[in-house]
């Protein structure tokens, strides 16, 4: 396939959603996604006391940031350790890959949340969930296995739920164990990062940026993620990643990206908030706020440790006259390069 011919934008929220039981889910893979080799994505919602059924990903693992609402996740570690964890906006978790959870809707509201997953090849029509697994088996063996009669297996669902509406756990969940001494609370669990809590780097005038990766968030072990927000007319300057794939899911405002795929060939897209953007590994690109408010980007990363090289840092880490000499500057253009690295540029 010609690489000019690619979309690096696609429009996910315009999709038609996955339906049922107090959920949906849009999902974005390489099949709908053409460019998104490294990474797929998917935008859910749940009502409160929906579950996104408890289930496993064989071949991705699974990365996480709650836009609004509260949810409740459990997950199984193949020692037989379980973890449940509460998240609310801002927050992120990471399951590896083949681990079983759930996702429950907590509070009085909606849920929104953004899964990404390090795998292009990623279709959440082909996760294996539990009343799919039980339901396929002979049921003498499920009776066997589970402790019931075959009228009971009866009884089970006869193929997937993939969600179930329920009700909002009550004082009989683990939400309602005591609360701990002040000095026993813990910001970040093994599964739990709050990202929103992180205190960002900030470029005055320009915009900020919060990151987390396996040195912030250790179990998170083949992604990391950030959030990034740009002041209008402000650019995340030209880079690249040397490691990683990028995909991103514009929460608010617009923005302007370009994809530079060498050979004299590059991409401009246009994004809207409900977009999800792509940029290869090592493929030079920039993102522009091109609105007139904040525009917040979530963005994640198919490895662990982020890495970035920004071009100005890469120049301003030259010889002058290395510079001089590969642009045929003249004589005072290089004093007007930058000398250190800019990260984000104010809008003018």
């Amino acid at each position: 396939m010609n690489p000019s011919s690619l979309s690096f934008r696609y429009e996910l929220e315009k999709k038609e959603p996955r339906t049922s039981d107090g959920g949906t889910t849009r999902g974005a893979s390489v099949k709908e996604f053409p460019a998104s080799v490294g990474i797929a994505g998917v935008s859910m919602r749940l009502q409160p006391g929906s579950m996104r059924e408890l289930h496993w990903h064989a071949n991705a693992a699974e990365w996480a940031y709650v836009i609004s609402g509260t949810v409740r996740t459990t997950i199984i570690h193949p020692d037989g350790r379980s973890y449940t964890d509460n998240f609310e906006p801002g927050d992120v978790w990471y399951f590896p890959k083949g681990y079983g959870h759930s996702i429950q809707a907590t509070g009085t509201e909606e849920c929104h949340f953004i899964l990404i997953f390090d795998n292009g090849n990623f279709s959440e029509d082909h996760t294996f969930s539990v009343t799919d697994f039980v339901s396929s088996m002979p049921p003498e063996i499920v009776a066997q296995n589970l402790g019931l009669s075959l009228e009971e297996v009866a009884e089970l669902p006869q193929k997937e739920v993939y969600f179930a509406a329920g009700v909002v756990p009550d004082e009989l969940s683990v939400n309602a164990a005591a609360r701990p001494e002040e000095s026993d609370i813990e910001l970040t669990s093994l599964h739990r990062y709050p990202l929103h809590s992180q205190q960002p780097r900030i470029i005055p005038g320009g915009g900020l940026q919060r990151l987390v990766t396996r040195k912030e968030f250790p179990i998170s072990t083949t992604m990391a993620g950030s959030i990034l927000e740009l002041q209008p007319g402000a650019l995340r300057e030209m880079h690249w990643h040397p490691n990683a794939d990028e995909w991103q899911y514009f929460i608010s405002g617009q923005a302007e990206m370009s994809v530079f795929l060498a050979e004299g060939v590059s991409v401009t897209e246009q994004f809207n908030a409900g977009d999800v953007g792509y940029v290869p590994m090592g493929a030079g690109h920039y993102i522009k706020n091109t609105g007139d408010t904040v525009c917040k980007v979530l963005i994640g990363f198919n490895n662990g440790t982020y890495e970035s090289i920004d071009i100005s840092e890469w120049l301003a880490g030259n010889p002058k006259d290395v510079v001089i000499t590969n642009f045929g500057l003249k004589e005072g253009e290089i004093e007007e390069f930058p000398e250190k690295k800019i990260f984000i540029k104010p809008g003018k």
